[in-house]
């Protein structure tokens, strides 16, 4: 996108895909969290998809960035990776939890959840490193009633230094019965995968003000452009007594102080059939060759029972641009 300007991709109309293109599988309600290779990255020339299920990260590669196949569980206890490439080595940055009997337990109050961020290391996507911790706190931003939370990894290669977006805290979504993340927040390093140094204080906080924003602050992904930086947040908020999220669109000269520009991808609210009926959350904004392309996951209600999260993908064309 750096040879983008961010008025040309705010005006680029993307066409929203009706139907998901990966659905819960394994006895897992969830995949969502999507982060990708494009094949010009990947040492197979595949698209390579990271996204998490109930039960762990996975990876599963395609031929066309829409239908995948399993490839391999990376991790247990994790959730909500991002795949980076830095000179010939891959890096997957993830959210590390605790087992899964104590992360059910947080649901019912009678544990509190704990997580930080953690990245494995490959040459060929297939063979990981043993997971090593990156950040396990925030400045006490990471503290909440319902435990401590690091999560939402996002890593952007700025002017030699690494900077690590993540998001932070816990918010309760009453309606949902489960926690949401509270703030965004950023730590910069010289080293891709250590000594990352925290920024003073969060850059996004909830906004009781805001209609997109008032419950909490669900996570950020930055992209460099040609004259600045663009943001795609999915914030959570309250809206006719429901909680919802929506994908945003924000703009920014320095990647921290960041400005609402439009509202990007909103549930299908009018649908109650829809997959994407109650909730879009966490994105991935990649190019190849002349699209580009949106990969998110969604929601269709907050029902415990009957929620599913899948995972879709919005396309535009740029080859005019």
């Amino acid at each position: 996108m750096k040879n983008m300007t961010i008025e040309q991709l705010v005006s680029t109309p993307f066409v929203l895909q009706k139907d998901p293109i990966l659905a819960p599988f394994d006895a897992s309600i969830v995949v969502a969290d999507p982060s990708l290779l494009t094949p010009d990255m990947a040492i197979d020339g595949k698209w390579h998809m990271f996204f998490h299920t109930t039960f762990g990260v996975y990876h599963f590669d395609s031929t066309d960035g829409l239908h995948f196949e399993r490839v391999q569980k990376i991790a247990p206890n994790a959730m909500r990776p991002n795949i980076n490439k830095v000179g010939d080595t891959y890096y997957l940055f993830y959210e590390k939890t605790r087992p899964l009997l104590a992360n059910a337990l947080n649901l019912i109050h009678l544990t509190k959840w704990k997580s930080g961020i953690y990245v494995v290391k490959s040459q060929d996507l297939l063979h990981w490193s043993q997971p090593q911790p990156v950040l396990t706190e925030a400045n006490g931003y990471e503290c909440s009633r319902d435990g401590d939370a690091i999560s939402n990894p996002f890593l952007l290669q700025i002017d030699g230094k690494f900077r690590l977006y993540f998001s932070c805290g816990l918010t309760y979504i009453k309606d949902c019965k489960f926690c949401e993340p509270t703030y965004i927040y950023y730590a910069e390093s010289d080293q891709v995968d250590a000594g990352y140094k925290l920024a003073e204080k969060p850059i996004i906080v909830p906004d009781e003000n805001d209609p997109y924003l008032n419950l909490c602050s669900g996570c950020l992904k930055v992209y460099k452009m040609a004259d600045g930086y663009i943001g795609i947040q999915n914030g959570l908020y309250l809206k006719d007594g429901k909680s919802h999220s929506a994908i945003l669109m924000l703009s920014s000269q320095d990647g921290i102080k960041f400005d609402f520009v439009k509202v990007f991808i909103e549930p299908d609210a009018a649908n109650k059939n829809s997959w994407m009926h109650q909730f879009v959350y966490a994105s991935h904004l990649v190019r190849w060759e002349d699209k580009l392309r949106i990969y998110f996951n969604a929601r269709n209600t907050t029902n415990l029972l009957k929620g599913r999260e899948c995972i879709g993908y919005a396309e535009a064309d740029i080859s005019a641009k």
